[in-house]
């Protein structure tokens, strides 16, 4: 006959299993604690990592692949980069504020969502014309020399 599970059991069982699920919470990876140097070695920091770290993101494009007055869109990275002036880079999310589609073309000054046909503006995101009614938000990137790079 086995006998039922008091409370101060059921706790204490509770507790460990706590304990065990956290292991590694506190390593600043995302749990998984490591040994690496926190200074990169010279042979690392010329990789692509130790570069995207350095300027601050994943590198998107070179500026000669945006063209003025459009832009391309990045579907992996679920950007839009646009250069509505010579020299002027702009980022916005590649996701349509009307029902989540991905946007898939920048043509004659717009952003266009293929899904229901919203358009939005190069220059800010704005809507150019609906059935979105909010703008495309805002993306940091950085523009180092002829590379642009997410923030």
């Amino acid at each position: 006959m086995t006998q039922p599970a008091t409370r101060r059991t059921v706790l204490a069982t509770g507790a460990g299993a706590i304990a065990l699920g956290c292991v590694g919470c506190g390593a600043e990876n995302g749990g998984e604690a490591t040994s690496t140097p926190s200074t990169p070695s010279s042979a690392s920091a010329s990789s692509p990592a130790a570069q995207e770290a350095a300027t601050g993101g994943k590198a998107l494009a070179k500026t000669s692949d945006i063209p003025e007055g459009g832009g391309k869109v990045f579907k992996q990275e679920k950007v839009v980069v646009t250069q509505p002036k010579k020299g002027d880079f702009k980022a916005f999310s590649a996701i349509c504020t009307h029902q989540g589609c991905t946007v898939n073309a920048v043509a004659d000054g717009t952003i266009d969502c293929p899904c229901h046909g919203s358009r939005f503006r190069i220059d800010d995101g704005s809507v150019a014309h609906g059935p979105a009614t909010r703008p495309l938000p805002k993306r940091s990137i950085e523009v180092d020399g002829k590379s642009i790079h997410l923030a």
